[in-house]
């Protein structure tokens, strides 16, 4: 398991913007599995749908880059770079997420050449798949 505190030496984000807990599973160059906790006190409740909070599509697609990021930067065993997020393709939403729901975020490699990544990730709430896209990363210089 890779902890929140891991997690925040490998990625640049903070709060609000770092949007997984902890990963689960991992696997070095192949895949991770990571959890996010989704509650009421998430600032993009206030206004994404008042009255009927759902979580928006795009964060959910950046905790997906988060999950990834984490799996690229581990697997290179680099120090002193930074991953960015490159690219979205066949995204797709199938369920909201809401506030008490358990976001778990599965990230396979689909490919590695050098610097650059690709991923497949899905989004599931219990079980149910929520959402799913294909991602790409590059490793840089910070």
């Amino acid at each position: 398991m890779i902890t929140i505190t891991e997690i925040m030496s490998i990625l640049p984000h903070r709060y609000p913007f770092l949007l997984i807990d902890r990963i689960v599973e991992f696997e070095e160059g192949k895949s991770a599995k990571g959890l996010k906790n989704v509650t009421i006190n998430e600032p993009f409740f206030l206004g994404h749908f008042p009255g009927h909070p759902i979580m928006p599509g795009v964060l959910i697609i950046e905790a997906m880059a988060q999950v990834g990021g984490v799996l690229a930067f581990k697997s290179a065993n680099v120090n002193n770079k930074v991953v960015y997020f490159m690219g979205i393709d066949r995204a797709r939403f199938r369920k909201p997420v809401l506030p008490g729901d358990t976001l778990e975020i599965n990230m396979t490699v689909t490919k590695c050449r050098g610097a650059i990544w690709a991923f497949k990730g899905t989004a599931t709430v219990g079980g149910a798949l929520v959402a799913e896209a294909e991602l790409m990363a590059t490793i840089m210089e910070k």
